[in-house]
Order: C-alpha cells, then sequence, then structure tokens
C-alpha cells in the first residue's frame, strides 16, 4: 500500500513536530497554518520556534520533499487537526480554532478520509467536529449520524508530549486513540502506527477526550499540593525546598516541586474543560485551579513586600528608582513557550508597580510586546545582578544555576522555584 498523504492544521509546538515526524518516515505532508511567516520559514527548512532536534528533522524533510507548508489545505488521505484551545471569559472553552480548521478542511474532503482531532479538548468535541464538517459537507456521511458506514472517519488521539523532548515522545510514547466508531478507530490506529513506537492503545473518542483532560489535572492537583505547601511554609517560616525534600525520602510519598504558578498551554488550561462539563462534581479540580492562580498573586505580594522594605530603609529612593530583576518568563525550564506563564504575568505586574524592571530570558531574542514598556528592559543575568535591588526567581533555567551563589547572596531575594535551595 502507497504511503498515505496527510495534512496537519496547525503549525505550532505540536502541529509542526507531529508533520515533521510522519514527513521523516517518507510519506508526503502539507503543514497549514494561518501564519505565513511561519509557513515561509518551514518552506525555507528552517523552524519559528524553540524544540530541540525539532530544525534537524523539519530540514531534512523539506529538502527531501516530504514535508511542505501553506495557508490553505489540500486534498490527502488524513487530516490531523493540531490547533490551539484555549478559553473564553469565564473560564468556557474556546473551540474557534477547531471550528475554523474543521470547516476549512470539509472543501477538501472526499470519501475515505480520515480526521483526527489532535487538540485537547472538552468531552464531546469530537462529535461537534462531525456535526461541522456534515454542516459544509452535505454529500457525505459522517459517523456521528452514520455509524461505521460513514464515508468519513473520525477520530481523536490527543497529544501527550513534553516541551523540550518532542521530538523522541512523539515517537516513543504510548497513544491513546479514541475514534467515533471502532472502525474510525482502527483507521486512526493504522495512520499512527506508521511513526509511533509506543502502545497505541484503543477506546471511545469520548473516552480519550477526557483521558487527555484527566492527566493534565492530575498533575495540576499535585502542583497545587506543593503550592500550597509553599505558602504553609513561608507562613511557618519553613525551607519548603528542604521539607519537602525529607518528606520524599518517604518510599510512598513524591511530592512536586512549587513554582510561581501553573503556566502552559495544558495544564493551566485543561482542568477547566472538566469543570465546564461537570461543575458540580469537579469540586477538587477547581479548588486546584485556583490555588495555582492564586500562586502568581502571592509572588508579586512578595515583591511588593520587598520594594516597600527598601523604600523604608531608604524613604529618598521612590519605586521608581528600585530595579527588580525578574529571572525567566517562559513557563517552563529551558524552552521559549510563553503561552499562559506565570512568570509572564508575575513580570508584568511588578512593572505596574512602577519599578524599574530587568528581564532576564536567555530563551527569547526580544520581549512579548506585553512586556514593552518605559520601565522594562531585557539584560543578561550578570547586569541583573550587578544593577537589581531585588531578584525574583522564576523560572529555573539552566544559565541561571551558574550565578546560583551570587543570588543566594542577595538579601532581598524571592526564589520561587528553588534555585537556590
Amino acid at each position: 500500500m502507497d504511503a498515505p498523504s496527510i495534512v496537519v492544521m496547525g503549525l505550532g509546538y505540536v502541529g509542526l513536530p507531529t508533520a515533521a515526524i510522519f514527513a521523516s518516515r517518507r510519506m508526503s505532508v502539507l503543514g497549514v497554518d494561518v501564519n505565513q511567516s511561519a509557513v515561509n520559514t518551514i518552506n525555507q527548512g528552517n523552524i519559528h520556534i524553540v524544540e530541540p532536534s525539532l530544525d534537524i528533522v523539519v530540514r531534512a524533510a523539506v529538502t527531501e520533499g516530504y514535508l511542505k507548508a501553506a495557508t490553505r489545505p489540500e486534498a490527502a488521505d488524513a487530516f490531523l487537526i493540531a490547533v490551539p484551545t484555549p478559553f473564553k471569559g469565564n473560564k468556557i472553552p474556546d473551540l474557534s480554532y477547531v471550528e475554523t480548521a474543521t470547516r476549512s478542511i470539509a472543501k477538501v474532503l472526499h470519501a475515505g478520509n480520515l480526521v483526527v482531532l489532535e487538540s485537547t479538548s472538552p468531552v464531546g468535541t469530537s462529535e461537534r467536529v462531525c456535526s461541522w464538517l456534515a454542516e459544509e459537507r452535505p454529500d457525505l456521511t459522517f459517523p456521528h449520524n452514520h455509524g461505521e458506514n460513514s464515508d468519513i472517519r473520525v477520530a481523536h488521539c490527543p497529544e501527550r508530549v513534553l516541551p523540550g523532548h518532542v521530538i523522541r515522545e512523539l515517537v516513543e510514547n504510548d497513544r491513546v486513540v479514541g475514534g467515533m466508531t471502532p472502525r474510525c478507530a482502527e483507521a486512526a490506529l493504522t495512520l499512527y502506527k506508521l511513526v509511533v513506537q509506543g502502545d497505541c492503545i484503543v477506546t471511545t473518542a469520548r473516552t480519550a477526550e477526557m483521558a487527555k483532560l484527566t492527566e493534565n489535572s492530575f498533575r495540576d492537583v499535585n502542583i497545587a499540593f506543593a503550592n500550597e505547601l509553599s505558602l504553609i511554609c513561608d507562613h511557618l517560616e519553613i525551607n519548603v525546598w528542604e521539607m519537602i525534600g525529607l518528606a520524599n525520602r518517604h518510599p510512598r510519598v513524591n511530592i512536586l516541586s512549587p513554582g510561581p504558578g501553573v503556566g502552559g498551554h495544558c495544564i493551566a488550561v485543561d482542568p477547566w474543560f472538566i469543570v465546564d462539563s461537570a461543575p458540580d462534581q469537579s469540586r477538587l479540580i477547581r479548588l486546584a485551579r485556583e490555588v495555582n492562580d492564586f500562586k502568581p498573586e502571592w509572588v508579586v505580594g512578595k515583591v511588593r513586600q520587598a520594594v516597600d522594605n527598601l523604600h523604608a530603609g531608604d524613604p529618598s529612593k521612590t519605586r521608581r528608582d528600585l530595579r527588580v530583576a525578574c529571572l525567566g518568563v517562559a513557563f517552563k525550564p529551558n524552552i521559549d513557550d510563553l503561552r499562559e506563564s506565570p512568570a509572564l504575568k508575575i513580570t508584568q505586574s511588578i512593572a505596574e508597580l512602577g519599578c524599574q524592571v530587568l528581564v532576564v530570558e536567555p530563551n527569547v531574542r526580544k520581549l512579548p510586546d506585553s512586556l514593552v514598556a518605559d520601565n522594562i528592559q531585557k539584560v543578561s543575568v550578570e547586569e541583573a545582578i550587578e544593577k537589581a535591588d531585588v531578584i525574583c526567581v522564576l523560572v529555573k533555567h539552566r544559565p541561571f544555576e551558574e550565578f546560583r551563589e551570587r543570588i543566594a547572596a542577595f538579601q532581598y531575594l524571592i526564589d520561587t522555584v528553588g534555585l537556590t535551595g
């Protein structure tokens, strides 16, 4: 059988690696994105995001002619949807990107095609994908109302990769393949087994949707426990990092590390999808989200207190005269991803206090628009340490570790990630 042709909708942190991995197996892959600059970059064999080894895979796939990018989809055998699924006001899921991508591919569908939703989505989204496709293509049949005999197969196969390790995990990790029908699942299974070395476990689309949300909610609840411990230990004047290290010596205890909050598109967002679907039943999941959402506010309060203490010690210095260094604005160490980053939000809030803010982020060339202000500048670690009155460690980037002792010596230090122990 000839290798299937594939269209990947969305060329972000999941879509581009996914497209590249399939293309590396000598399949014809078209990556589609609304960002013309990203499309141009990829077609030149380059990448527009930071992900280890991705540039090598993309360059080879483009050079060999198996991967190209465009702003519109073309006819293919399989369509993978890997677009953002954020939430709107009041934590309501925003499926507009999924809907737009779905209606876009509907125009080029033909009988026998497979459509796979990879975007992490609320339970029932795969059914909505079927409905949107059916609205656009009444000449075709879909599994939500024609079952096994439908013209188009639809499935949900959520990504479950760790930024910084995406290329390896796309291949090695187990995948959950949820079909709208058993035949839909079998079609998706056949496709993914072309590239996945891990196990592919078949289930229903709704179960696959809930499984992915549960994975991220599990992490969120456990992070909330660690973050709450950090608040308690601060109140009781206990070193939370030492305390957790001691507690974790118990053979059945594995407490995670606290931080400034929770970021990224997944863990900071997906639990709200469960809360939205079952608000009366998801009390613990909601509370964990509230604990983690509160942590950035607590960090800003600690910075405000430090600034006020400095002002009280030298009344001649106003807030405008004081410099606060924010080390890291990405949502996790050693990546450039700023999505839902608590460090970014904290840095914005510190700037609103009126201080001079020295931002150190070694993984981005320039600061995002939200950090463009007269009292914000991007500096090196060395300059930040030399000039700062207060240091706030927000991300445990690798380059910061060699400055650990100098940072630890600061009188006014807010270390939210345990860099200095």
